[in-house]
């Protein structure tokens, strides 16, 4: 099973991920972790993704992807967090895995506010020592936390924000609608608490899937 999870930036897509990767033994590819991790030693990669706040050409990204797939040779069993983001990318990672023997299941779309998407991302914080990831909001750093060290990220201040959600409109909004119209679309609202996303996401995943996963659901099929 290939699932997809979307979403506006600061919907929770890699919270939610990897709890269900963790909990049932999927794979978790967060590709714009990925792409950070190379662009620490790829200064053209640091200047448009973490510089400008900018996403790589299509033709790239898919390159990026595929050979970290091919590398560790995973072609079932995952769930990839930020890829694809426009009906493009789609085409092009569809007909890879159709080529590898496999297809794209299932797409969950967390859908939450601009406004609660600038909330989120503004208040999240980085700890440049250890690299742990806060926010000031729903992950808040413990008493160990030295706050004063915390730093924000450029891409996560509100102007870069809205410049990356009116980005995101433009070209994901489209693969969304393809993807409900090909009945592979599952809508949950990413605004409520984790738990309740959580729950929502599995209900989606069994009722969906052609080949049901259990998740501990117990379905009423009449």
């Amino acid at each position: 099973m290939i699932l997809l999870i979307m979403g506006p930036q600061g919907s929770g897509k890699g919270t939610q991920a990897r709890r269900l990767a963790q909990e049932f033994g999927f794979s978790y590819f967060d590709v714009g972790a990925h792409v950070r991790r190379i662009a620490k030693t790829d200064p053209r990669i640091n200047e448009i993704v973490n510089k400008r706040g900018a996403l790589l050409p299509d033709s790239e990204i898919f390159e990026i992807v595929t050979k970290y797939l091919e590398d560790k040779k995973i072609y079932d069993n995952l769930i990839i967090d930020g890829y694809p983001r426009s009906l493009k990318q789609y085409g092009l990672i569809s007909e890879w895995f159709t080529e590898h023997g496999n297809q794209i299941s299932k797409a969950i779309f967390l859908s939450v506010s601009d406004e609660v998407s600038v909330a989120r991302l503004s208040a999240r914080r980085i700890d440049p020592k250890t690299g742990k990831i806060y926010n000031l909001i729903t992950k808040k750093p413990g008493p160990e936390v030295d706050i004063s060290r915390l730093v924000q990220r450029e891409d996560d201040k509100p102007k870069a924000i809205y410049e990356r959600l009116a980005h995101y409109h433009e070209t994901t909004e489209p693969l969304v609608r393809k993807l409900k119209e090909e009945g592979k679309l599952i809508n949950v609202n990413g605004e409520g608490d984790i738990e309740t996303i959580q729950s929502e996401i599995k209900k989606g995943i069994s009722f969906y899937s052609p080949n049901p996963i259990n998740f501990g659901i117990s379905l009423n099929i009449n």
